[in-house]
């Protein structure tokens, strides 16, 4: 999750500008905001996250030794294969996020049967990846989604117009997911070739190799 800092700077007239910063981690802004607590100039200053819920700095140094354990800082990486002759699916995430002061990458993929599609393997590998998270326990935060599917995520941004009743309910269904877990997507379009990782596990659940696997990220 990111923040943004807004609070009056008084300078030496007694007058007061409004200020805010960019959007940083939320161990940069509380050291941010001590930093300009010290200089005795600052008032109302607050935290904001993304989903625009603010905090004094009490608060947030609160918060922070809440879900210092819980995943942040997510990056998830999808991929869908299909097999028009058996129509099966092979889907592959690969999912990076910090937990305490670690970083971790799991990898992970299923074959799934009775597929229309390559593009519905591309939402039902998206889905799969949304299943993890769940159960890594992630809610409420934001999250980095990419793929080399720019169908897929333009018409989850709502850009792109789905016209096909099967991908339609699988749409239907990621959103619901996401809403429940209170996730703040982002979606980023990337080459075939920055998400070969996904792919080589989407194509290895095809080949029938089962694989979930948590690594920590020296």
């Amino acid at each position: 999750m990111k923040y943004k800092l807004e609070w009056l700077y008084k300078v030496k007239s007694n007058d007061k500008i409004q200020c805010s910063s960019d959007w940083i981690t939320g161990e940069l802004a509380v050291q941010f905001a001590e930093e300009l607590e010290a200089t005795g100039k600052v008032t109302e200053l607050y935290f904001y996250d993304e989903a625009g819920t603010s905090w004094i700095l009490k608060e947030m140094k609160k918060l922070l030794a809440e879900v210092e354990e819980d995943p942040h800082e997510i990056t998830v990486y999808f991929d869908g294969g299909f097999q028009k002759e058996t129509n099966q699916a092979g889907l592959g995430a690969v999912i990076f996020f910090k937990q305490g002061k670690k970083k971790y990458r799991i990898r992970a993929n299923q074959r799934f049967d009775e597929m229309e599609s390559n593009n519905e393997a591309e939402y039902a590998a998206f889905y799969f990846a949304l299943n993890i998270l769940e159960d890594l326990g992630v809610h409420h935060l934001s999250c980095e989604f990419k793929g080399d599917s720019q169908g897929v995520l333009k018409q989850l941004e709502g850009e792109w117009p789905c016209y096909e009743e099967t991908l339609n309910k699988w749409l239907d269904r990621i959103e619901e997911k996401m809403k429940t877990l209170g996730l703040l997507p982002k979606f980023t379009v990337i080459p075939r070739k920055e998400n070969k990782e996904a792919d080589k596990l989407a194509t290895q659940a095809l080949e029938g190799k089962d694989i979930f696997a948590k690594t920590l990220i020296l």
